[in-house]
């Protein structure tokens, strides 16, 4: 591609760089100058503008876009392509759920030419219907088809999507100072509505490991059991990991470097999912359970070493009720 200031007279053609005012019009930038234009840019007294002229290999910004966007999105998935505009296609989710993202393939398109960008949200970001999951830009104009053609093998189909696969949740919560658990069931409500998630009728129970289990095997056919306790789970045989294995099931992994949200355990009963929320469950804020029961119900492998890896970025947010407060600077 060339780039620079011409004749207008030179200019058919042409893409316009920078936007013109001619007489009571504007000519917008990335305009492509037609025989007309440039007699009005004449008529108007001006003798030279700033154009993009293509040269043969060049692919034109839209068509670059949008052949991208094809090679990083497979189909079948819950994504939509929007049509191309000033080099750019967003990328919108046509369902709620996760974003599913292939970072290295990512980084690897965004390192074949200057011109060819890619942005994302976050890994397994939960997206709403309607919401950007990624933009693709073609800065500026054209790309050379030969790197267009490397982006495209690199590319991998590396945007996809996680719709909801678990959808009998069942919500159980255990007592010791006459909690009604509405706070907590709003909570909880709230999070797997967001996904398409009916919660159902709340359901508390004693602060007991029998009375926890029988809870527990009283909802044989729920696919996904989140397990909020009275009293923080502090150890692998609390109450509620208790509660699970008196219920025939079993706990995979507990603790997690997200804070809040340490006290998560993560098992099964079964076929359902078992997720033991930490305290803080019971507010809406993000929390490092959220993290992991998304994961669970779109049907994204967790393990404890996924777990374990969610410390760098796990810091949300500083309360000051944490004790040893930060030192004040000198």
């Amino acid at each position: 591609m060339m780039f620079g200031e011409v004749d207008v007279v030179e200019a058919e053609g042409a893409i316009l760089a920078h936007s013109v005012a001619v007489g009571t019009k504007r000519l917008r930038k990335g305009r492509w100058l037609s025989q007309e234009d440039v007699a009005a840019l004449l008529d108007a007294g001006i003798a030279r503008v700033t154009v993009a002229q293509l040269e043969e290999g060049d692919v034109h910004e839209d068509q670059a876009a949008a052949r991208l966007a094809r090679a990083l999105v497979p189909e079948g998935c819950s994504l939509d392509l929007q049509a191309p505009h000033t080099g750019r296609v967003n990328v919108l989710a046509t369902a709620p759920g996760l974003a599913d993202l292939n970072a290295t393939a990512i980084h690897a398109v965004n390192s074949v030419h200057p011109m060819i960008t890619v942005a994302t949200v976050p890994e397994w970001q939960r997206m709403e219907r309607g919401g950007m999951v990624a933009t693709i830009k073609v800065i500026s104009y054209a790309v050379p088809e030969t790197a267009l053609v490397e982006a495209e093998a690199r590319a991998q189909a590396a945007i996809g999507f996680r719709e909801p696969v678990l959808s009998r949740p069942v919500f159980l919560q255990t007592t010791v100072v006459g909690d009604d658990g509405a706070k907590g069931h709003e909570a909880s409500e709230g999070r797997l509505a967001a996904l398409g998630l009916d919660l159902g009728p709340k359901t508390v129970v004693a602060h007991e490991t029998t009375a926890l289990s029988e809870a527990i095997r009283a909802h044989s056919d729920a696919d996904l059991i989140l397990i909020l306790t009275g009293s923080a789970t502090s150890d692998l045989r609390d109450v509620a990991p208790e509660a699970v294995r008196a219920a025939g099931g079993e706990v995979a992994h507990y603790g997690m470097p997200v804070d809040p949200g340490n006290l998560l355990f993560l098992g099964n009963v079964g076929s359902a999912q078992v997720v033991g929320l930490p305290g803080c469950a019971r507010s809406p804020a993000l929390n490092g359970a959220d993290w992991v029961t998304e994961r669970v119900i779109c049907g994204v492998p967790v393990t404890a070493s996924d777990i374990m890896g969610m410390g760098v970025g796990g810091l949300l947010k500083e309360i000051p009720t944490r004790p040893q407060p930060r030192r004040k600077r000198v």
